[in-house]
């Protein structure tokens, strides 16, 4: 088991991120409640640091927020003015933490709940499942502030709900709750009050079972898929399909679902 009395995760606690392990999921706390876990320098250089050092046993991850929110969104106490040179490189510094979040080792569960806004719904955006309780509300106000997302928001966002929908957000302070935010796909589940976080480790529980090289293949090359042309599509889907089902732990799933020792798909409740 790695130890998580290091230096590494020692600093992320202090400001404000903390790491625990339940099982082969690394549960990632947001610790700034007063603050309604608002995001500043510091908090995001220790969630760089903790995603790109999370346990070698950690199959997969969940990220919550103390208290009563999930994130509010950039701590504007903390904003700077800065040139634009300068504001380039803090942007870009964010773009590199959040990065480590998407484009990790392992699938990361986002429990939400209370405020995801601003900043809160890019770090959202950036897991690969979000999971909203009744509380959640959904919101970008940058655009009534003078400012522009910084955080990748503007790449990741209108995957998930289009670029027409998020220029409303920006231009007219549009709010979702928590299920017209399911509706439009800023969440794919919903859940009663205060539960996120349960299912978040349900599902998170259940995704460290599966193969890793099946979770990098999703992590990694479908969205890439997407993206590419059709033709080019194809092409990548061969190379990651024959790659993926070479792997040993492949070969026995497959071994054991023919021989009739693996579960079958049923029908959902």
């Amino acid at each position: 088991m790695t130890d998580l009395n290091t230096p590494i995760y020692d600093r992320a606690a202090a400001h404000g991120v903390t790491l625990e392990m339940q099982g082969a999921v690394a549960v990632v706390r947001l610790c700034r409640p007063a603050k309604r876990n608002a995001l500043n320098d510091g908090l995001i250089e220790a969630l760089r640091d903790v995603f790109q050092n999370l346990p070698a046993e950690a199959g997969a991850a969940v990220i919550h927020g103390e208290g009563d929110h999930f994130c509010a969104g950039l701590d504007l106490s903390e904003l700077k003015e800065r040139d634009a040179g300068e504001g380039i490189h803090h942007s870009r510094s964010w773009h590199v933490a959040l990065n480590a979040v998407e484009q990790g080792r392992v699938p990361v569960v986002a429990a939400l709940h209370g405020a995801v806004v601003g900043g809160g719904l890019e770090l959202a955006s950036a897991c690969h499942i979000r999971v909203a309780d009744d509380s959640t509300f959904f919101a970008l106000p940058e655009g009534t502030r003078g400012i522009f997302v910084g955080g990748g928001g503007s790449v990741r966002i209108p995957k998930l709900i289009g670029a027409a929908r998020m220029t409303d957000m920006m231009l007219t302070g549009r709010v979702y709750n928590a299920q017209d935010g399911e509706r439009v796909g800023l969440s794919q589940y919903l859940v009663p009050a205060g539960t996120s976080l349960a299912k978040a480790l349900e599902l998170a529980t259940r995704i460290a079972t599966n193969a890793p090289l099946t979770n990098f293949a999703l992590m990694h090359a479908l969205p890439r898929i997407a993206e590419q042309p059709a033709d080019h599509g194809f092409f990548t889907e061969a190379l990651i399909s024959s790659i993926a089902q070479a792997a040993p732990e492949a070969k026995a799933r497959v071994r054991a679902f023919l021989e009739g020792k693996a579960a079958k798909v049923k029908k959902a409740d």
